[in-house]
């Protein structure tokens, strides 16, 4: 196979890659104009933007090497091996495009969502045709194929529009109990994230060596901050234990 390699042809495949690096670029621009102005949900945009993006680059190599007289045909069919590999890489890339055709359908996730897979949680910042990047809350960017979702169970976090904060104590058998329960449910009532309906609640469990095991209730509609805001009851909590016992 002889490749013609001339400076015209050079010439050819540089203007070919600089016309391929401005129409994603351009398309990408497009696309997120587009998409705050018909309020587009972001994954949509992101997908899209993914599919022409290769499909370009596809289409780019293909032209560079055809004009260099490289026929891809006639090097897969003489390389079997090669020709396998592509047909497993192939079968991968398939696998994960029908996966986030599924997601992008299905709804089960969008970007900004709070999911966990494989013992893996954090936000998802992108959900493209091949896989999804989500960033954990220590700032590490995980990137899952798509195909992971249709094999492995994972769970999104912020698909319902409210969540449960629960804060599982122990309060001493020193401490006058329905006092304590009065002041608890009126200090989580005086929350701005908490939900009035239904009513936050502290609930008895059971009794302890130490003292009776509670739990408490309250419900969010800013399902990101359910831990932030668990933290901050647990502080108040032993501000309220510390008074009580002085």
């Amino acid at each position: 196979m002889e490749i013609n390699l001339t400076l015209q042809n050079l010439v050819l495949a540089i203007v070919t890659i600089l016309v391929a690096i401005i129409i994603t670029r351009w398309t990408a621009y497009f696309l997120k104009r587009t998409g705050k102005r018909w309020d587009i949900d972001v994954t949509v945009i992101q997908v899209l933007q993914d599919i022409i993006q290769y499909t370009v680059y596809i289409l780019a190599v293909s032209l560079i090497l055809k004009q260099l007289g490289i026929d891809i045909t006639a090097i897969a069919v003489s390389l079997g091996i090669v020709g396998v590999a592509v047909g497993f890489a192939a079968r991968d890339i398939i696998a994960n495009f029908i996966s986030g055709m599924f997601i992008l359908a299905d709804k089960s996730f969008k970007v900004g969502d709070t999911i966990s897979i494989s013992n893996q949680k954090g936000k998802v910042t992108k959900v493209g045709f091949r896989t999804t990047t989500i960033t954990t809350p220590d700032n590490t960017v995980i990137t899952i194929p798509n195909s992971a979702f249709s094999t492995s169970p994972y769970v999104n976090y912020t698909y319902m529009d409210r969540r449960r904060v629960d804060l599982n104590v122990t309060i001493p058998y020193n401490v006058d109990l329905e006092e304590l329960t009065d002041k608890i449910e009126k200090l989580v009532n005086n929350y701005e994230w908490v939900m009035h309906d239904p009513k936050p609640k502290v609930m008895l469990l059971e009794l302890s060596d130490v003292g009776v095991k509670a739990k408490i209730t309250a419900w969010t509609t800013d399902p990101w901050k359910v831990a932030s805001y668990r933290s901050l009851m647990a502080e108040e909590l032993k501000k309220i234990l510390v008074n009580g016992n002085e």
